[in-house]
């Protein structure tokens, strides 16, 4: 084989994740950062804490003079209507871009495979080459490969 030939062949390595951050939009961040805000303990903690507050706040625990949403809270529920709405805009988001990225890591696993599997026969081809202009009789490892290939092909069904 000559060298560029040699060349043509090496195997180039994909960086799946580099890839991934090369595809990514600030909307595509922005959403993965709020997920990522929103899905914590912390920001659990500090809505429930809030939520405390603000009723312990507008029930008049603090002084009447406090009191800036009366019971029932009607502006607290709209507030955590609107908070639910953008936190759910966001999940969607992500979630529908994290389904982009399996479909792309999944198809740059499948041609890896495909090249590797051609690289492979190469190298197989190249040893039998070797093999016979040596004289040594290789049928027998050549059956067990293809035995061993069966064999996986059947487990995965």
């Amino acid at each position: 084989m000559s060298d560029q030939t040699l060349l043509n062949r090496q195997i180039r390595a994909i960086n799946k994740n580099e890839q991934v951050r090369k595809l990514q939009t600030f909307g595509d961040k922005l959403a993965d950062k709020v997920t990522a805000i929103a899905g914590s303990t912390g920001f659990l903690t500090l809505n429930v804490v809030w939520f405390v507050v603000w009723t312990l706040l507008n029930t008049g625990v603090f002084g009447e003079h406090l009191i800036i949403d009366k019971y029932p809270f009607s502006f607290l529920t709209t507030a955590v209507s609107l908070e639910a709405i953008i936190l759910s805009t966001f999940v969607l988001m992500s979630q529908r871009r994290q389904a982009k990225l399996a479909d792309l890591r999944t198809d740059l696993d499948y041609r890896t495979d495909v090249k590797a599997e051609a690289d492979i026969k190469i190298i197989v081809s190249m040893l039998e080459r070797l093999a016979g202009q040596q004289g040594v009789d290789v049928t027998d490892l050549l059956a067990e490969m293809k035995d061993d290939e069966r064999r996986a092909v059947r487990t995965r069904q």
